[in-house]
């Protein structure tokens, strides 16, 4: 059998966000559990949106996620591509010239609903004579281009969705070439996906309709449909779907603001699914539990406060060997052990940068009674320190003061660390040592 091929194909006309990442993400773990390939397809062909900062950002924030795909392609360096297949439907008619403007249109669709009748493209074009369409030529009207639908139903098994069909008799002629000669979506990307091979198509439900559209532009150009799936479409907790303009939501932004690739990666993905949401360590590990019949036909909405929260939970579960090199980056010594002895008390890994300064960097101490703060400073062992050291300096000052619990502790902790959280006092003493600490105790700045 031949190995399954899929594809992302974003636009480089804004920074990718957790939606595109849903997309770009399913179908990677689908092309990973199938052994299949998976191309990155730039859809360039917007000349005035379209930049490089944008393509290569697309490019290094799939990365940061652990996507590196087989290939990279841009529509912009295939339009040779396009202009033949263009030909193609024009020799079978499929393809015909129309000259509305913009306004005649939007005028045209306010009358039909006013009517009552469907905002649907009435081919008034397909009426005009060779003598009509040298007028508008002469006039300076540049054509665009519609791809005439056959006005049947459209079928379809989803992958995600199951059975599905849309009457086209429904749907206005699409627009597949502007004014400008410049070659739009609907049009490129079923000759890309035609002549790369695309074996699945998966995307958002939001262009279930151009899938009926796109199946017909496949037919009339004598290729085989792929096989389609939509998945449900992320959207925040109130509701509101994703867009570029929310550059909070940006790959760039959460990688800036301190998310980790798989924390991002199990919320675009789990969410919306019968998985419930939880971290999990690498992307081969989320490819074995994906499946597209997980997928819900309902909405997928998530709370930001759920990605901090995920972001959390996997760093608690983080071994030193996958962040050594970021937090040596980060300036945190104490090795592995300092690690352990911090990440649960770590909802992003610069939080370990926080608590190596309040072990190694000065600090102004909270100094909480002073008098048994004395005593604390008099009966402070000796180094070497171990783990142990802690509750042994514990077990002595409870005996001399007859304190325990927090009216123990917690003068402590303010003293040596500045604040009353932290993580267990038990592995953050041996790192502050004994002459930070004793100077601590008596209220000096170290």
């Amino acid at each position: 059998m031949t190995k399954p091929v899929l594809r992302f194909a974003p636009s480089p006309t804004g920074y990718l966000h957790i939606g595109n990442a849903r997309s770009a993400l399913i179908n990677w773990l689908l092309a990973l559990k199938s052994g299949g390939s998976y191309l990155l397809r730039l859809d360039d062909t917007d000349r005035e949106r379209s930049t490089e900062e944008f393509a290569r950002a697309i490019i290094e924030d799939l990365a940061w996620l652990g996507i590196r795909p087989q290939a990279i392609l841009r529509q912009s360096e295939r339009l040779d591509r396009y202009a033949a297949a263009a030909a193609i439907l024009r020799e079978r008619g499929l393809l015909y010239p129309c000259y509305e403007t913009p306004e005649e249109l939007e005028r045209r669709r306010r009358r039909q609903l006013a009517r009552g009748e469907p905002p649907v493209y009435d081919r008034a074009a397909l009426k005009l004579s060779p003598e009509d369409r040298g007028k508008f030529e002469v006039d300076g009207r540049l054509p665009h281009w519609r791809f005439k639908l056959s006005g049947h139903t459209v079928t379809w098994e989803d992958g995600v969705r199951g059975p599905s069909h849309i009457d086209t008799s429904s749907l206005s002629d699409p627009v597949l070439i502007r004014e400008d000669g410049a070659p739009l979506y609907t049009f490129t990307s079923v000759v890309d996906d035609a002549e790369l091979g695309i074996t699945q198509i998966v995307r958002g439900e939001d262009h279930v309709t151009n899938t009926a559209v796109q199946i017909e532009i496949f037919e009339a150009l004598g290729a085989k449909p792929p096989a389609f799936a939509h998945h449900n479409l992320l959207t925040t907790a109130s509701g509101e779907g994703l867009s570029k303009r929310l550059g909070h939501l940006s790959l760039r932004g959460l990688r800036e603001n301190g998310i980790e690739p798989m924390a991002v990666a199990c919320l675009a993905v789990l969410t919306g699914t019968s998985e419930a949401l939880h971290p999990i360590a690498t992307i081969d590990d989320l490819a074995y539990i994906f499946a597209l019949s997980k997928l819900s036909r309902t909405g997928a909405k998530f709370d930001e406060r759920e990605l901090v929260a995920l972001n959390a939970k996997l760093l608690h579960a983080t071994d030193f060997s996958i962040v050594a090199q970021r937090l040596a980056s980060l300036g945190v010594g104490g090795g592995e052990a300092f690690w352990l002895a911090v990440r649960g008390n770590c909802e992003k890994l610069a939080d370990a940068a926080s608590w190596w300064r309040v072990v190694a960097a000065p600090i102004e101490p909270t100094l909480v009674d002073r008098a048994f703060l004395g005593e604390a400073l008099a009966v402070l062992p000796a180094e070497p320190w171990s783990i142990a050291t802690w509750n042994d300096w514990a077990s002595i000052l409870k005996e001399k003061s007859g304190r325990k619990g927090r009216a123990l502790f917690m003068p402590l902790r303010l003293a040596l660390t500045g604040l009353d959280h932290g993580p267990d006092m038990t592995h953050l003493l041996p790192f502050i040592g004994h002459a930070r600490a004793s100077a601590r105790l008596a209220g000096e700045v170290a």
